[in-house]
């Protein structure tokens, strides 16, 4: 039950990020280990990939915006494994 109420607080702090365009550092986790970062900054959205990130996520050419939990949607059927967004205090 901890895990869904912490789940839910920070989909609403996401989106409360996003509406007021304020800047958001995410990282994205794959298979246990961190690959890359979101960023958001003036309304502009950045993927950042590190060298080991797996080439499937690395080469998503698709949209980046506010729908953080949809882009993990994405990046997890991409990868075939699941991948997870996690915001950082800026």
């Amino acid at each position: 039950m901890l895990s869904l109420a912490s789940t839910l607080v920070t989909r609403a702090a996401r989106l409360i990020q996003a509406a007021y365009e304020e800047p958001a550092l995410w990282t994205i986790s794959a298979k246990g280990c961190v690959v890359g970062s979101l960023v958001c900054e003036a309304g502009a959205w950045r993927l950042s990939w590190f060298d080991d990130a797996p080439p499937r996520l690395v080469n998503y050419a698709g949209r980046v915006d506010s729908d953080v939990e949809a882009l993990a949607l994405v990046f997890s059927e991409r990868l075939g494994a699941p991948v997870r967004l996690e915001s950082l205090p800026v």
